[in-house]
């Protein structure tokens, strides 16, 4: 059947060429350029010649286009003369240029020869000539299954007594709980994208189209279920339909980048906006109707004056693709999500003139895509959905977590708002179910952590409190407060917003604090982008400095081959290393760091703290640049006040000051972590870092508050595909802050049968990451949706006293990988105490602290001839700290071609603490195959062992 778009009621999505063993023409039967010529030049061809991208002066989307030729050849086709054809001789290869390009599949050779046929017959074109990309020949479908079809949309009207629910094709009319169906519109050509009400909920409007092809969106008239009228105009599938606030115009974008602005009433085109480098996912107004947003694939959101399309802003923090954008109910605010797994909220400025929306926000949320987000009626709530089937809801816009929901049986694509707060949302699933989502009542209560709305000096931290400080008591700057005698007085905890009004200024504010308790002075400015490089200072009620630490150095060195940048972690090159232990502190020109990861061969320096990306420091120092030969020393703490001893070298007293956050998350803005050492008065004194100042753009926000130590892990390696009989890895990374700094042990239950991994295990004190494998055991069977549902991560640690419990959701999809090329086995040495391990027992290695053993790889090789790369500095997976693998050479640990084992060391730093640890090894062959885990026993000095057992 040949179907024009847009009234195809039937089509897969994912293919625009004819099946060609049902739709060839039997030998002798007349052929039909509609239906046997256009599918052919629609796959191969239209991609790249048709009425916009006219490679070569050609377009193929026409019949006339066709003929009139390209540039330099005129009209292809020579009717009754296939070989002297251009078309021909070009796609059998005979003439240049050949076509289609050589990275794209060729033409397959019945299909040539269905074209040679049809222009040996006379090449001729159709009854009415029209764009080959608005029709589709599709075979005519089977019985359809009686499984609902996936909910891909839900609207709510705007009275709350009907539900708007999309699936492919059709848009159901339900009852308000979404349990009967009051009507359909059917008919429609493909995926349901989006669905909305208009302002007075007498229009519905359906974003949806044929992938590849067309995007159309459909208006009906929602007490009839007429069609009243469809804006098309899109290359590809309309992704978003969005009323403006007053039900005037209607804005649709797409995969085609596009975004369209419509007149409602007449269905005119008033503007076209193709800026955007990826597909347009979604569109919203703002409450006031004079500014879209529109969030892409290109990882932006843009905002756009919808008077005449002037982008306002560009909105460029999220890292990935970003699918769901929407103002907060009152216009304050601009929220966003998507494949980075966060939350970002922007402050709303640009109303009416292009300028910058301040970030307050970046909020990891998920640990995978996130899907969708609603809001609740009234604004103080957000729910949202990720790919990994959790579902959660938020304070806003403080965006802390207040609710974890039960795992759902199937990602949630879409939510409906209830109509009161308080009330149910709605959410719609890929498995084809509208499921209610009761709100629980915890008076703001975050799960894992104490009330967000009163949150205590000290006490541990709602799970993502952010620095917003958003419950906090409010207070406005008041000048003149730039002298201790003139410090504004405040009572903790406590927002100040100021603004420092000129060069040189100095705003300073009094509290009162109780020896030993744990406060954060947190700065947010630049963030928000305010110019102000702020800089934090704690001060005795007089005005001179509280002194943090004393700094004893206790080894001299220097920087040797280079400087040091202010940011990389990586290749501290120092003279007398050799001298210098592992989280030893290193002092260099006010800045203070931790060595984390000796050099490791003759063209490498010292890794210091976090050991990648950009380097933490300690003390609330701020990184700095180092000159080449620049003077650093190993120093030891001591506590304030104190004198110590002298043995040649300096000493150096730290006192409670901040330039830029120690974590290096918060760009140019302070976080100063201060413990007061008696009861009394302090001053906090905030300045900017150069001198600089002015009446505008040098805003900030200053919380004085209790500490808030938390943590978050994130999984890397969801949907595994495990070879049976060999592992994959799954990393654990994670973030830490305000002062939290304990072990995190990560569990696992619920693994399908046959799997197994070497959790449980733990993420360090003081570390970043663990890695785990994920085993399948040989002749074990595919896990189904429900098998991998039942897998449930947790993260357990200790915050102040007190232990908190966090659901990291599941591995995702568990599937089984193709058989192994390669597997690994980790085995003894070949020094005499590394004996065989007891039958039935796994490989046991025990080393001592300074001390190095010898291990071996083994290698299997199924359908692998080449060289077996285990890694460099990482090449030891899951090492306890200070514990490497100590031979990797200049081109790391590895097994090269023709052979299957190869001998390593083991070795542990001087300070490494006893404990227990499986290790693995992973090789970047094969996509990454591990080996089953064996156990590092770390054991004390006293009855030295040497070797493994």
């Amino acid at each position: 059947m040949i179907l024009p778009f847009p009234t195809l009621r039937r089509s897969p999505l994912t293919t625009s060429l004819v099946l060609a063993a049902g739709l060839l023409p039997l030998q002798g039967a007349e052929l039909s350029y509609e239906r046997d010529v256009a599918p052919i030049l629609r796959s191969h061809c239209a991609g790249c010649h048709n009425d916009v991208d006219l490679s070569g002066g050609l377009s193929v989307e026409r019949y006339a286009t066709l003929r009139t030729g390209g540039k330099e050849e005129g009209d292809p086709l020579i009717p009754g003369n296939p070989d002297a054809s251009f078309l021909l001789r070009s796609l059998e290869g005979r003439t240049s240029p050949k076509m289609p390009p050589k990275e794209e599949p060729l033409v397959p050779a019945g299909e040539i020869a269905l074209l040679r046929q049809w222009i040996a017959g006379g090449a001729k074109g159709p009854a009415a000539d029209g764009s080959i990309l608005e029709t589709l020949v599709v075979p005519e479908g089977g019985e359809r299954s009686r499984q609902p079809t996936p909910v891909t949309a839900l609207a709510p009207s705007p009275d709350h007594r009907r539900l708007a629910v999309g699936r492919y094709g059709v848009v159901e009319l339900r009852s308000s709980d979404g349990r009967r169906v009051l009507r359909t519109m059917a008919g429609l050509p493909g995926k349901v994208n989006g669905v909305r009400f208009s302002p007075d909920g007498r229009l519905l409007a359906i974003a949806t189209g044929i992938a590849g092809l067309q995007g159309v969106a459909h208006l009906h008239d929602v007490g009839t279920g007429r069609l009243i009228r469809t804006f098309g105009g899109h290359r590809d599938l309309v992704q978003a339909a969005e009323f403006s606030p007053d039900g005037r115009l209607l804005a649709t974008a797409g995969y085609d980048r596009k975004i369209r602005i419509w007149t409602l009433a007449s269905g005119h085109l008033e503007r076209e906006i193709a800026v955007h480098n990826g597909a347009v996912f979604d569109l919203a107004f703002s409450p006031d109707g004079r500014v879209l947003a529109s969030a892409s694939a290109d990882q932006t959101v843009k905002l756009w004056r919808v008077s005449d399309g002037e982008r306002l802003d560009t909105l460029n923090q999220p890292q990935g693709e970003v699918y769901k954008v929407a103002f907060s109910p009152d216009g304050g605010h601009i929220v966003a999500a998507g494949a980075d797994r966060r939350l970002h909220l922007w402050k709303f400025t640009s109303h009416e003139q292009p300028g910058p929306n301040p970030v307050i926000e970046s909020r990891f949320a998920h640990e995978a895509a996130i899907q969708a987000f609603s809001f609740s009626p009234g604004g103080r709530e957000l729910i949202t959905s990720g790919a990994d089937r959790s579902v959660k809801l938020w304070s806003f816009p403080g965006l802390v977590e207040l609710h974890a929901f039960a795992p759902q049986p199937d990602i949630v694509v879409s939510f409906s708002p209830p109509a009161k707060a308080g009330g149910e949302f709605l959410s719609g699933s890929m498995n084809g179910t509208i499921t209610p989502l009761p709100v629980p009542r915890l008076a703001g209560a975050a799960r894992g952590g104490p009330e967000p709305a009163a949150p205590r000096r000290g006490s541990p931290a709602p799970e993502g409190t952010s620095d917003a400080s958003t419950h906090l008591p409010l207070v406005t700057e008041v000048e003149p407060n730039d002298q201790p005698s003139m410090a504004q007085p405040v009572r903790l905890p406590v927002e100040i917003q100021g603004r420092i009004q000129h060069g040189g200024d100095r705003d300073l504010f009094r509290f009162h604090a109780t020896r030993g308790e744990e406060l954060a002075l947190a700065v947010n400015a630049a963030r928000s982008g305010s110019k102000l490089d702020s800089r934090i200072e704690v001060l005795h009620a007089d005005g001179t400095p509280v002194e943090q630490v004393v700094l004893q150095a206790v080894r001299d060195s220097w920087f040797t081959f280079r400087g040091k940048d202010s940011e990389t972690s990586d290749d501290f090159r120092l003279q007398n290393w050799t001298e210098m232990q592992l989280d030893q502190y290193l002092y260099a020109e006010g800045e203070v760091v931790r060595l984390w990861l000796y050099p490791r061969g003759p063209d490498s320096g010292f890794k210091v703290y976090p050991g990648t990306g950009k380097r933490q420091t300690w003390f609330s120092t701020t990184a700095v640049t180092h000159a080449l030969n620049a003077p650093a020393y190993i120093v030891v703490p001591g506590p304030a006040g104190s004198h110590p001893v002298p043995n040649g070298l300096p000493f150096f007293r730290l006192n409670y000051e901040n330039d830029d956050d120690p974590a290096r998350r918060w760009g140019t803005d302070s976080l100063l972590l201060f413990t007061p050492p008696a009861d009394g008065d302090y001053l906090a004194r905030l300045t900017d870092v150069r001198g600089f100042g002015g009446e505008t753009n040098f805003a900030y926000t200053l919380a004085i508050r209790g500490r808030r130590p938390d943590f978050t892990v994130a999984i890397e390696g969801l949907n595994p595909k495990v070879s049976p009989g060999s592992g994959r890895e799954i990393r654990f990374t994670a973030t830490r802050t305000e002062g939290f700094d304990g072990p995190i042990r990560i569990e696992v239950e619920g693994l399908p049968d046959g799997f197994t991994s070497s959790l449980p295990l733990e993420i360090e004190a003081g570390q970043e990451s663990a890695i785990a494998t994920l085993h399948a055991a040989p002749g074990t069977r595919d896990p189904d949706a429900q098998a991998d549902a039942r897998v449930r991560i947790t993260a357990t640690a200790r915050v102040g006293g007190r232990d908190f419990h966090k659901d990291l959701g599941s591995l995702g999809d568990l599937q089984l990988g193709a058989a192994a090329k390669v597997t690994l086995a980790v085995l003894p040495g070949s020094a005499a105490a590394s004996g065989a391990p007891s039958a039935g027992m796994p490989t046991e290695f025990l080393i001592h602290p300074g001390e190095t053993i010898t291990a071996k790889v083994r290698a299997v090789r199924a359908d692998f001839t080449g060289r077996i790369e285990l890694g460099g500095e990482d090449s030891g997976r899951n090492l306890p700290h200070g514990v490497y693998v100590d031979n990797i050479g200049l081109n790391g640990l590895l097994i090269v071609e023709g052979q299957t084992e190869r001998e390593f060391f083991i070795t542990a730093a001087p300070k490494v603490r006893p404990g227990v640890r499986r290790f693995h090894l992973r090789t970047t062959a094969d996509g990454g195959q591990a080996s089953e885990p064996v156990t590092l026993r770390v054991v004390a000095a006293e009855g030295k062992v040497a070797g493994a057992k």
